[in-house]
């Protein structure tokens, strides 16, 4: 037992005080699914905060080595639940260099308008449940008033509202339907209609400016050094995106507009997402018009039963909706892969909150971590 003497008046000595050790989750409503952080507090200041993660630990990257090339589309497309048709792009523009095959015009073309309504539907969910983690939840509504539109159309092609599994090696499943394209110009137009709605909502408001403007500080060097990408990196002033720098499907034929703040707080990541939408909804309206004047042609190339990629390796990496999405393939030359290595956006963003939380409150932890946008499941892979 340690006996502490208290004193009364200037000759007391000061009681002695000690870090509180405060696990924060493993399961935290303020959190994508199951994440914990283990905080060492001083008062009610972060002195020090480790990231715990692997809760949701799913072997992916194992069960690719088991399932052939349809079926690791699958796999693929459920470690970010908010961007499947994102998440199945990697694999197949892999399986595709390996295989030395072109996809059609018209899938790629269709692959880059479904591309960018998918991070439209990702943006809209954080705009709308980050306010809702800091006491607003007024947005909410609005943003999946917003994502239910988008839901409807992307739903109709592919049947699916989350896991669309619509990508294939060498295009897409099917041709789009009839009348679909002017769908979704009806689903784009509306959306940007009431984009201003939300931005007026939350973006000004004095409370949310309080708890964000100059909280949760990411500076270039730290996003260097952790390898941070995507709104979190550009939040920060790094002026880097693959749809420009190193452009895949359509991209090059196309004016990818890079939003960028130099902040690098809460704030800033919160305003470089809701930017991100607008361009998302410009870019979907330049592939619907390109899609319109394309002639009637293959939406895939035909494959055989068996699907074999010939040996050798590869890397693609594409700009997800939450980061750089890597994927690396080696094959022998089987119907399977012999190693398929990915690197998810949100599991090298979420690194550097040890370096993001010290020095803050824990009322400010919530706000920080909201911002940061990351999916568990993509860190947990």
């Amino acid at each position: 037992m340690t006996e502490r003497v208290v004193g009364i008046g200037a000759g007391a000595k000061e009681l002695a005080t000690e870090d509180m050790i405060l696990n924060i989750g493993p399961q935290h409503p303020s959190t994508h699914g199951v994440l914990r952080l283990r905080l060492t507090l001083d008062g009610e200041r972060i002195a020090t905060a480790e990231p715990i993660i692997g809760y949701m630990h799913r072997g992916a990257e194992k069960l690719f080595e088991v399932r052939d090339y349809r079926q690791i589309i699958m796999l693929a497309n459920r470690h970010d639940w908010l961007s499947g048709f994102a998440n199945e792009l990697g694999v197949v523009i892999a399986a595709e260099r390996l295989l030395g095959m072109e996809p059609p015009v018209r899938a790629v073309w269709a692959r880059t308008l479904l591309a960018e309504l998918n991070r439209a539907l990702n943006h809209l969910m954080f705009l709308g449940s980050y306010p809702l983690e800091l006491g607003a939840m007024t947005p909410l509504f609005y943003s999946f008033n917003e994502r239910e539109r988008i839901q409807a159309v992307m739903e109709e092609i592919s049947g699916g509202r989350m896991h669309y599994m619509f990508n294939r090696v060498g295009g897409l499943k099917e041709d789009l339907p009839l009348g679909w394209l002017d769908r979704v110009s009806v689903a784009v137009a509306e959306t940007r209609r009431r984009v201003p709605d939300i931005e007026n909502l939350i973006l000004h408001n004095e409370i949310f400016i309080a708890r964000t403007k100059g909280v949760g500080v990411l500076t270039e060097e730290q996003i260097m050094q952790y390898g941070v990408s995507g709104p979190i990196a550009r939040a920060s002033g790094v002026d880097f995106d693959l749809r420009r720098d190193e452009p895949y499907l359509a991209y090059p034929e196309l004016p990818v507009k890079v939003v960028t703040r130099d902040a690098g707080d809460c704030h800033a990541r919160f305003e470089v997402l809701l930017n991100q939408l607008k361009v998302s909804l410009d870019l979907a309206d330049a592939c619907v018009e390109r899609l319109r004047s394309l002639p009637q042609g293959p939406i895939n190339q035909r494959l055989p039963k068996v699907l074999k990629v010939p040996e050798g390796h590869t890397y693609a990496w594409t700009e997800n909706p939450l980061g750089i999405n890597g994927y690396y393939l080696v094959s022998k030359g089987d119907k399977t892969p012999w190693r398929l290595k990915l690197r998810s956006a949100s599991y090298s963003n979420i690194q550097v909150l040890r370096e993001m939380l010290p020095g803050h409150l824990v009322a400010d932890m919530v706000a920080i971590l909201g911002s940061m946008f990351f999916v568990v499941g993509d860190i947990d892979k």
